[in-house]
């Protein structure tokens, strides 16, 4: 009985044996390689832009510039996003990018624990590096590798700079942001008011609503009600400027006020060219895509490791009417 357990121990060996042995030739027939470093590089090839606000001519101009980059590279560029400051949408477009593992994202910053979450948590569970563009995000809670697009509290500077040039050392001066008064804005803000304080005559009166287009023409109606005698606005949210111009239009002419705002609003280059705006603030966003995505190539390829923390700054500069006619 031994014997025979020996005999059909030895058959099976061999048997398993010779397939084991065909497999390898078939293997080495077949010329077959492990998987090589093309297939992680196009994955690391793959990056997508996500933006609040799809099809407004800043954000078209960021995009442009980001897929013009993304040929040179030769990487995949996807433009995501929402319409009309979407925020729910707008977070859904990040998560979806992190579960489908982008190579990189390159995000406009929302100042919000939810933003934050996602690139702090779930971006850097996955490996996958975020580059903020046009918005920052304080990057102590995000954990994005950098940021790219202005300075943002310059800005702030020139535009308080031009105020004084325009009007003098004297008079009210309304300040309007959103609710939520994210770190662009904060950022816009401190740059005015740092200016400002130099002149103890000017009055800067600070206000904030939601950002949508009946809460600004709703606070404008309350501040002319409650200001009779302001001199001047700064849309610091640049989305508030329409809603400005609209109600003082609505009440008087628009000439004896000095009107302020940033080119990240759709009409602003149009009613700087209708004498509406003293001055906007132009910006660089089609370098602003075209730097992102080469920074980014630059992490992925490890050219560049770490980037510069504090971001790569664009240029900016205050545009008034008489300087594009």
């Amino acid at each position: 009985m031994r014997k025979f357990t020996y005999f059909v121990t030895a058959i099976i060996s061999v048997i398993l044996f010779y397939f084991t042995f065909e497999s390898v030739v078939d293997v080495y027939r077949a010329n077959w390689q492990l998987p090589n470093e093309t297939d992680q590089e196009s994955l690391n090839n793959r990056l997508v832009l996500i933006t609040q606000e799809l099809d407004t001519p800043f954000w078209d101009k960021v995009s442009a510039g980001a897929k013009k980059q993304a040929e040179k590279e030769g990487a995949t560029l996807e433009v995501w996003g929402s319409y009309g400051n979407n925020q729910e949408n707008f977070l859904k477009q990040i998560e979806l990018a992190i579960y489908s593992k982008m190579g990189g994202i390159i995000v406009q910053g929302l100042d919000t624990d939810e933003f934050k979450e996602l690139t702090k948590v779930k971006a850097a569970s996955y490996g996958i590096p975020i580059i903020t563009v046009a918005h920052d995000v304080p990057s102590s809670e995000s954990l994005r590798k950098t940021y790219v697009g202005s300075n943002q509290h310059l800005a702030g500077e020139l535009i308080a700079t031009q105020l004084i040039d325009d009007m003098g050392t004297q008079g009210e001066v309304i300040l309007m942001l959103d609710s939520r008064k994210e770190f662009y804005q904060e950022q816009r803000l401190k740059g005015i008011q740092e200016y400002l304080k130099k002149f103890p005559k000017i009055e800067l009166i600070e206000t904030t609503t939601e950002n949508t287009r009946e809460q600004g023409i709703a606070l404008t109606k309350d501040i002319l009600n409650r200001h009779p005698n302001v001199d001047a606005f700064i849309a610091v949210n640049s989305n508030f400027t329409e809603d400005i111009i609209e109600e003082i239009e609505r009440r008087s002419k628009i000439g004896p006020y000095y009107i302020y705002s940033f080119d990240d609003n759709r009409a602003s280059l149009s009613l700087l060219k209708q004498g509406k705006l003293d001055g906007m603030i132009e910006q660089s966003p089609h370098r602003m895509g075209e730097r992102s995505v080469m920074l980014m190539m630059e992490w992925l390829n490890n050219d560049t490791v770490p980037l510069y923390l504090d971001g790569y700054l664009t240029d900016i500069r205050m545009v008034k009417a008489l300087d594009i006619q």
